[in-house]
C-alpha cells in the first residue's frame, strides 16, 4: 500500500528529529513540520508541488543553489541550472565531505533515481548535514523496503 504525502513527511520529519542534534538554528538547512514553512521562509523561490505534495526538508544558500527534498521529488538548482527527480525507485549513493574536514560549508549528496540517472543535493556541512541525509535516506527507505 503506498503512503500518502502526509505520511511520508511525518515520518521523514520524525527521522529527522530523531538524528538531528539540537537547537535547530542551521546557517541554510531547515525541516518544515507546517505545510507553508518552505513558502513562508523563501518566498522569492517557486517550485511546482502536485496535491497534496509537502515540503519536508531544504537547504538553500540562495536563490541559485538550493536543493528541496518534498513528499514526491528531490529539486535542485544549482548555479542557476533546475533538476528534479522522482524519490521512488531511487537509492542513495553518497553523501559527500558532510562532517566539513575539508572545511567547507556545504558538500553533496547524490541519488541515483530509477531511470539511472544521477542528482546531487546540497548538505550543509556539520550538525545540519543530518537534515537532508536523514530527509533523503529515510524517503528512499520508504519505497525501497
Amino acid at each position: 500500500m503506498e503512503k500518502s504525502d502526509r505520511s511520508i513527511h511525518n515520518i521523514c520529519t520524525a527521522s529527522i528529529k530523531r538524528h538531528t542534534m539540537k537547537p535547530y538554528d542551521f546557517k541554510w538547512t531547515r525541516f518544515y513540520e507546517e505545510d507553508t514553512g518552505f513558502n513562508n521562509s523563501f518566498p522569492e523561490i517557486v517550485i511546482e508541488l502536485s496535491d497534496n505534495e509537502l515540503v519536508i526538508c531544504s537547504t538553500v544558500i540562495d536563490e541559485d543553489n538550493f536543493s528541496v527534498l518534498t513528499s514526491r521529488k528531490l529539486i535542485t538548482k544549482e548555479s542557476g541550472v533546475l533538476l528534479s527527480g522522482r524519490m521512488n525507485g531511487a537509492e542513495d549513493r553518497r553523501y559527500g565531505d558532510f562532517k566539513g574536514y575539508r572545511s567547507g560549508p556545504f558538500t553533496f549528496g547524490l541519488v541515483q533515481l530509477s531511470n539511472g540517472e544521477e542528482l546531487k543535493y546540497f548538505i550543509e556541512t556539520g550538525r545540519a548535514s543530518m537534515v537532508m541525509i536523514y530527509g533523503v535516506r529515510t524517503r528512499i527507505g520508504m519505497t525501497n523496503a
